[in-house]
C-alpha cells in the first residue's frame, strides 16, 4: 500500500476508482485478513475524500438569492433537477 498515492492528492474521479477496486477486492473473499483491514482502512479514507469533495463541489454551485432591490439575502442550495 505504501506504492499508493496519497489520499489528498487524488481527484474525485480517481479516488472513486480506487474505492470501486478496493470494495471488488474485499467483496472477493480472497483477500488475507490483514490486508482487508488495510484496504478497509484506505478504502474508509478514500469515501471520506469523496464525501469531501463532493460537499465542496456542492457549496460552489450554491445560488446566490437576491432581495427586490438585488441585494444578496443568503444562498439557495443548487436545484439539479
Amino acid at each position: 500500500m505504501d506504492a499508493d498515492p496519497a489520499i489528498d492528492e487524488l481527484s474525485f474521479e480517481q479516488a472513486l476508482r480506487e474505492l470501486e477496486t478496493i470494495v471488488g477486492r474485499l467483496e472477493s473473499g480472497d483477500t488475507p485478513l490483514a490486508d482487508a483491514i488495510a484496504l478497509y482502512e484506505r478504502g474508509n479514507l478514500l469515501r471520506q475524500r469523496c464525501s469531501d469533495r463532493l460537499d465542496a463541489a456542492q457549496a460552489r454551485i450554491e445560488a446566490i438569492r437576491l432581495d427586490q432591490e438585488g441585494r444578496p439575502t443568503g444562498t439557495a442550495p443548487f436545484d439539479a433537477q
